[in-house]
């Protein structure tokens, strides 16, 4: 399935109040439509992935999946200051008819909720019977639940919190930090902060995985190694795979845009009350070894969300645990879909 682009030339006022002339929002869908949206699926995805989830998470979505394009219609799109398609610093700014490069504006969560809007009304989809995402791409759902409500009718959160915690603030500063170390990182091409960005992957892979993983897949059985070491070869690995798909000018400005995330600001006096608001089912799931979104950020959701189900998946692979653990996934959706549990390799709480 290829990307598709949808266009338009209307301008796009961010919330910071800057406008983007026109918006570019690449996208990608599978199955077909029925008429009332009731099939609808709607996938947010996270910091550095594409629009095609069928491809990165094919493990939950594809024939025979729990999420599958012959019974659901399914669209993910690329979020806006990414480098995928969707308008970002590669894409042209039609006041220079240059690339934005790091003049890219700012942007929120918020933004991108009402760049997936623009979307839906584009494609002409009355409902979304699941709307889904880990890590960053629940940050979305989030809002995109307190933004329409009457549009979405159940939500699935992964690794995730209604704010970004100031463990999470640290770490993209650090981020974000490396990338400015490069000197290279403002300038007007598209390999711009190439190392910054490599470094800047390092500090990620470090808070996506944990020690037990590292020291199961990088420990080195040479006890004489004095340089060389597996785990350095993994994150330089990981760092150069990274720099050959994505882009430092928008993974700082991504790093940013999760910073803000806090679904009370604007809106109510704390976390809480904004929560109540939310009145759909809700299925949540954590991952027991996850430190960088623990699992007491999904169980704060489960406390305040009034319809919200709530699984914990024990799993070595820490955050990364939402996009790899697909079987255990897939079988609490499974039976969170038909309203019955088994949960015998998972601790569940049910609110």
């Amino acid at each position: 399935m290829s990307v598709k682009v949808f266009h338009s030339k209307a301008p796009f006022r961010l919330e910071s109040g800057q406008v983007l002339p026109e918006l570019h929002i690449a996208y990608h869908t599978y199955g077909t439509m029925q008429a009332d949206g009731s099939n609808v699926v709607w996938v947010c995805h996270a910091l550095t992935a594409n629009s095609d989830v069928a491809d990165w998470w094919s493990g939950l979505i594809g024939h025979d999946r729990v999420i599958d394009p012959a019974r659901h219609f399914i669209v993910c799109a690329n979020i806006i200051g990414s480098c995928y398609g969707s308008s970002g610093p590669h894409t042209v700014n039609p006041d220079t008819e240059t690339p934005w490069y790091h003049s890219f504006p700012a942007i929120t969560i918020r933004d991108m909720v009402q760049a997936h809007r623009l979307l839906r009304e584009h494609l002409q989809i009355p409902r979304i019977d699941l709307l889904v995402g880990g890590s960053m791409g629940g940050y979305q759902v989030l809002e995109w639940a307190l933004t329409e409500p009457e549009i979405i009718s159940r939500l699935f959160l992964l690794c995730t919190g209604a704010a970004e915690s100031a463990w999470g603030i640290a770490i993209h500063t650090a981020q974000r930090l490396s990338i400015e170390a490069d000197s290279t990182w403002k300038d007007n091409t598209h390999s711009a902060g190439h190392n910054g960005l490599k470094a800047a992957r390092a500090i990620g892979m470090v808070t996506y995985r944990n020690y037990q993983t590292f020291m199961r897949t990088q420990s080195d059985p040479d006890k004489e190694k004095t340089d060389g070491f597996r785990a350095s070869s993994y994150i330089s690995y990981q760092g150069d795979k990274l720099v050959k798909r994505f882009n430092a000018q928008s993974y700082w400005l991504l790093t940013k845009a999760m910073d803000s995330h806090n679904i009370a600001r604007g809106r109510h006096e704390d976390i809480s009350t904004s929560l109540s608001h939310i009145q759909q089912p809700v299925l949540l799931i954590g991952i027991s070894s996850d430190i960088l979104c623990p699992p007491e950020e999904q169980r704060l959701l489960a406390t305040y969300l009034p319809h919200a189900t709530y699984h914990e998946i024990d799993s070595s692979y820490g955050h990364d645990g939402f996009l790899i653990e697909f079987e255990k996934i897939g079988k609490i959706l499974s039976h969170w879909n038909c309203d019955a549990y088994d949960l015998s390799d998972d601790r569940m709480e049910r609110r």
